[in-house]
Parts: structure tokens; sequence; C-alpha cells
């Protein structure tokens, strides 16, 4: 019997005690970003907050412009699942006593590219000193006239999408952990604001892979009492240089699905009568999602593939934890799950 998910029973003993508001519409782990009606109106406010510290500590993101790139990414990502319209970010920034000038003009233009990008203007924050170095994004988004996206609404029978192609985070990943492993990726996400927008009219529930396909689809199933098929061939729906560091690693192509690092891009189902109304409209917008399955009544049961074996997608979520971070071990790991 696997462990619980572990960010789960922390944020549950962290803020299991408090009292929530009146105002808000979506309980915990119910939504990518906190969902509250503003009073007297129809417009409901989209709040969320990440962080970029794990990230920096294990080397993962070395580079000060991707870190400032990524803590607003974060961010826009969260507001992009629930199809809210960005409105702007505060950012809170804990710099080490040598921290040089190019690492804050590095910081500093990664920061901007991205706010620039997503439309999500910086309009306040606060800098400290610290140990080390941390970036720390709160970011609001409005829904105005239809009713937000959640984890929650999917039914047996949905069809199960993604906004793009997947793996490119675990691909970056494992080159950036595991030298040698794997050829260099590029990876510069960019949240899906325009489509989660686009999502709201069609979708039943929507969640970004900002931890990899795998963890998604298990928290997915958990809030929704579902499971999960994922009938489409892995290979085509990861991305090119996915697929090319799965097989340079000698690994199969399924665990670039499985994180801890996801690529960034929005899981939804819909339902079945609605796939037209997806299809017309990703085409006006010049988009095209990339279907992987269908939502099953297995509650809890992530299949890759119509008749394969359940994948422990819990085992897969708390993998790396069990092993400490250690990331021989976790990939040994994951491909003994596969076996």
């Amino acid at each position: 019997m696997t462990a619980p998910v572990r960010e789960h029973g922390l944020i549950e003993r962290l803020a299991g005690a408090f009292r929530g508001s009146p105002s808000q519409l979506n309980r915990r782990h119910e939504s990518d970003a906190e969902l509250l009606r503003l009073p007297g109106s129809g417009v409901v406010l989209a709040l969320t907050t990440d962080a970029v510290v794990e990230e920096i500590a294990s080397g993962l993101y070395a580079d000060p412009w991707l870190i400032g790139w990524m803590a607003v990414t974060v961010n826009a990502s969260d507001l992009a699942a629930v199809g809210a319209e960005p409105l702007g970010i505060l950012m809170s920034v804990v710099l080490p006593p040598d921290a040089s000038d190019d690492l804050v003009a590095g910081l500093r233009t990664g920061l901007s590219a991205a706010a620039d990008a997503h439309g999500l203007p910086l309009i306040g924050g606060d800098t400290n000193r610290g140990a080390t170095l941390s970036l720390t994004g709160t970011a609001a988004g409005l829904v105005d006239g239809e009713c937000p996206l959640t984890r929650c609404g999917a039914r047996p029978g949905d069809r199960l999408f993604a906004t793009g192609w997947l793996g490119l985070g675990g691909a970056y990943a494992l080159g950036r952990l595991l030298p040698g492993s794997a050829p260099a990726v590029a990876f510069r996400p960019l949240a899906r604001l325009r489509e989660g927008r686009l999502l709201r009219r069609v979708a039943s529930c929507a969640m970004d892979t900002s931890d990899g396909l795998i963890a998604t689809l298990d928290e997915l199933a958990r809030r929704n009492g579902c499971g999960f098929s994922i009938t489409a061939p892995v290979e085509p729906v990861l991305h090119r240089d996915a697929l090319r560091a799965a097989t340079a690693a000698h690994l199969p192509p399924w665990l670039m699905l499985a994180g801890p690092h996801g690529e960034f891009e929005l899981v939804f189902t819909v339902p079945a009568d609605r796939c037209d109304a997806l299809a017309a409209a990703g085409a006006d917008a010049g988009w095209a999602p990339v279907e992987l399955g269908v939502v099953t009544g297995e509650r809890g049961i992530v299949r890759l593939g119509a008749e394969g074996a359940p994948l422990d997608t819990t085992r897969v979520r708390n993998l790396f934890d069990e092993v400490g971070g250690d990331v021989p071990a976790y990939v040994r790991g994951l491909e003994r799950l596969s076996g």
C-alpha cells in the first residue's frame, strides 16, 4: 500500500485549522488558483502564489534569466488553469549576501520578459537578503461573466486532452540533474493563458502539468473519483525533444511524463458532446489540442493504453521524495514501476 501524497499532508497540517473566506468558491486542492467572488458582482478574483526555491537549490534552474522567467511563469500557469485574464503579479525576491550585479541583471531581465510575454505586469513586491536565492510570486487574475475552470467536474466518458505536446519538462530535468544521460534541451515554457480562457466554455475540468502528466492525472482522479485511460500512443504525444531524450538515455518514453518537473501545459477533460465545439474553437484560434484518452469509472486508476496494467500514480508522485531526491535512484524506481 502506498503512502498518501506527501505535499497534501503537509498542506493539511499547515492550513487545516484556518478559517476560509465566505467569498471563496473553491476548497483546498480543487483548483490551481484560489477563487473569490467579488461582492456585489459577477466577477471572480483568481489568486495564486508560487515560489522558485527547490529548483534553484537542486541546480535545476541555474541561469538567472531562466529563474526570473520561471518565477512569473509558474504563477501565470495557475491563472491559465482557471481560465483567468491576467491582472498583475507581486514578486518577493530573497538575494544572498554575495549576489552579483550579473545575477541581479539576469533576474530582472527574465522577470521582465516573462511579465511582458504573459501580459502579467509586475505591480510591486519585496526584496530581502537571506542565506540563499529564492523568488516568490503572487499573481492575480479575473474571470468575468463565466464560471472559472477547476480541477472538479470530469465524468466517465469525457475525453482527455492537453494543450500541447508533453514531456519537455521531464527531458529538461533529466539533462540538468543527470548530466550526460540525455542531450540538453531548450526550456522556456509559456503559460497557456489564451487556451485557458477558451476552455472555460467547453472543458469540464483542468489542471496545469507543473509536476508532470502522471502527477496531474493522479490529482484529477482524486478530485473527481474517476480514472483515466491514456489511449493515445505515448510517442506521438511527447514533445520531440522529450522523445529524443528518452531514446538517448535508453529509457521508456513514458518516463518523460512522470515528473516531478513538468512542462506547464494544461490537461483538461471535455464531455463528448462538446468535442466538436472544442475543435471549432481551437481552429478559430489557430490551435489544436492533443488528445490523450478518456475518463473512466475506475476510481483512482490510470492506465497507459486501453488494456494496460494500472499505473501506481501515487507511488510515482511520491517516489522522488522517497529516494531523497537521488536522481539515479528515482529513474531506476520509475523503470521498475514500468516493468
